[in-house]
This record gives C-alpha cells, sequence and structure tokens, in this order.
C-alpha cells in the first residue's frame, strides 16, 4: 500500500495492539490519547497526530456518549463537532459505526470513512474472544463447574454459534434458541438442543443463560420460569436482552458483558482490526 502513516486515535487496549501490529508490517504509526499509560510507543499530541498521518482509526467503541470520541485513557475530551471533522479532510478515516459518526457533521460526507465493525471477517472473528471471555465469566461466577451444567444461549449468530461449540467441548449440556426454522435446523444438526424463542418459557430451568440477542429476549415472566438459581451473562449491546431491574428484584444474578474482545483478548482484537482495515484498503487498490 502506498500510505506512509497510521494514526490511531483514542480507545482501549486493543487499540495500541492494533498500532502495534501496523507497526510490526513496516508502517510508521502515530498514537494519541493515551497519556494516562505509562510507556506509548509515538504518544503524539492529537492534532500532530491528525495533521502527519494518512489513515485515520478511531476506537472501538466510537463513542459511549454520543458527542465525544471514546478516550478512556486521556482526560482530554475531543467534541466530535464541525470543527473536529474538518480536520480529517484529505485523509482516510476507519471507525466502528459509521452512522454514529456521520450524525455529528455534515463534513463527514466529503472525507472518505469506512466502517471496519460492519465487515463480515470483522464480526466472525471478533465472535471468538468474544465467546471465549463470556465462558470465562461464568468459570469465574457460577458455583459449581461448566461441566454438566444446563446452559442456554439465546440466538444463533456468530457468537452463538462459536459459544455453542466451545460449551459442549467443555462438556456442558448446550440448548439453543433461535426464531429462524433454518437456523433451528442447524443447531439440531450441530448436536445441541434446539428451543424457539417463543417456547423458551417452557424449557425448563437452566443453570447459566447466554443472551446474545439485542432485544428484550428475557422478562420477568421468563426469567420465573427458567432463570430463578441461574446466572445470566448478556452480551447483546446497550440495552441489552434482559430485564435486569426484574432481575434484580428477583435475586437473579446478571451481568451486562459488553466489550470483552477488548477486555480478554485485547492482542488478538488488534490484529483481527488491523487485518480487517487492511483488507478495505487492499480492495480499493483493485
Amino acid at each position: 500500500m502506498r500510505t506512509d502513516t497510521f494514526g490511531i486515535i483514542g480507545g482501549d487496549k486493543r487499540q495500541l495492539a492494533t498500532a502495534n501490529a501496523i507497526r510490526i508490517d513496516g508502517y510508521n504509526v502515530l498514537v494519541s490519547c493515551f497519556e494516562k499509560i505509562g510507556t506509548v510507543e509515538n504518544l503524539q499530541p492529537l492534532e500532530d497526530t491528525i495533521l502527519r498521518s494518512d489513515i485515520v482509526i478511531f476506537p472501538l467503541p466510537l463513542t459511549k456518549d454520543g458527542e465525544t470520541l471514546n478516550t478512556p485513557f486521556s482526560d482530554r475530551k475531543i467534541v466530535m463537532n464541525e470543527e473536529f471533522a474538518k480536520l480529517f479532510r484529505g485523509k482516510k478515516v476507519f471507525c466502528p459505526t459509521k452512522e454514529k459518526l456521520m450524525k455529528t457533521s455534515r463534513q463527514w460526507q466529503d472525507i472518505q470513512v469506512y466502517d471496519f465493525l460492519d465487515r463480515e471477517e470483522m464480526q466472525i472473528c471478533n465472535a471468538i474472544p468474544t465467546a471465549e471471555g463470556a465462558i470465562e465469566i461464568a468459570i469465574r461466577e457460577y458455583p459449581g463447574t461448566v461441566n454438566g451444567s444446563r446452559c442456554l444461549i439465546t440466538g444463533y449468530g456468530r457468537i452463538g454459534k462459536v459459544m455453542a461449540q466451545m460449551l459442549k467441548g467443555l462438556g456442558a449440556d448446550v440448548y439453543v434458541s433461535a426464531r429462524r426454522k433454518e437456523s433451528l435446523a442447524w443447531i439440531k444438526l450441530n448436536g445441541y438442543n434446539a428451543i424457539e424463542h417463543d417456547r423458551i418459557i417452557n424449557s425448563g430451568e437452566f443453570d447459566i443463560i447466554f443472551n446474545t440477542v439485542p432485544s428484550l429476549i428475557l422478562d420477568s415472566k421468563i426469567m420465573a420460569k427458567i432463570a430463578v438459581n441461574a446466572l445470566i451473562i448478556d452480551l447483546a449491546s446497550l440495552p441489552g436482552g434482559v430485564d435486569f431491574e426484574s432481575a434484580g428484584r428477583m435475586g437473579i444474578k446478571t451481568i451486562h458483558a459488553l466489550s470483552l474482545p477488548g477486555k480478554v483478548a485485547p492482542k488478538t482484537s488488534g490484529e483481527i482490526i488491523k487485518n480487517t482495515i487492511f483488507n478495505i484498503l487492499e480492495e480499493e487498490l483493485m
């Protein structure tokens, strides 16, 4: 690629791992908004990183409040407004959830912006650290063993597929719920117990429940039937798929586990981001 310099702005440790992976491939990488971390290679002021970079990579998640860039390792608050967007004219910008960035300024319409999170290879590869992280939580928080436990996974998407395989390998009794007949057929074919979403309430009690569906699946009525003694781990993006208020009143332990790849496997997650961005760049040059 005919690119001299990449700029990494904000984010968590997986962004630093992205920077390192790009650097290993022989490119110059500038990093900003990591002042709270002791030693960061080529840490630069924000304005210098933007000015000197050909390609800029924004953090995952992009923002937590819809207004400022996600910079947990910096005291600086970067407001994503018109003036901020103007700084990126003539550059290639990579970000997750592109639609959120586009809403912050009309300037982005005239800038090359790519959504790396929307790529299928990113989603598939990210499912592995997410599933591993969720199972790590289950091993730590559930008072029994995963082996022999009755586990329910709601949803058979990318994460559900990976998690079902891992749980089965650990010796769990794996149940998976889905709406589509096609998904239910695949669940059975792969050796798991298939449940239609609408019939979860009649499926008996579970020890551990993993939700991957980003809409309310586990309401008070369903939890009263299947989760009174369960540990619930919700992997869905906000607001999640669990009625947390009702679960609290019922004494059901719930954990909303967000951004697991960045917490449990920042090195792997950074390499996934780098590979996805390079794939996009290579396709652009074809």
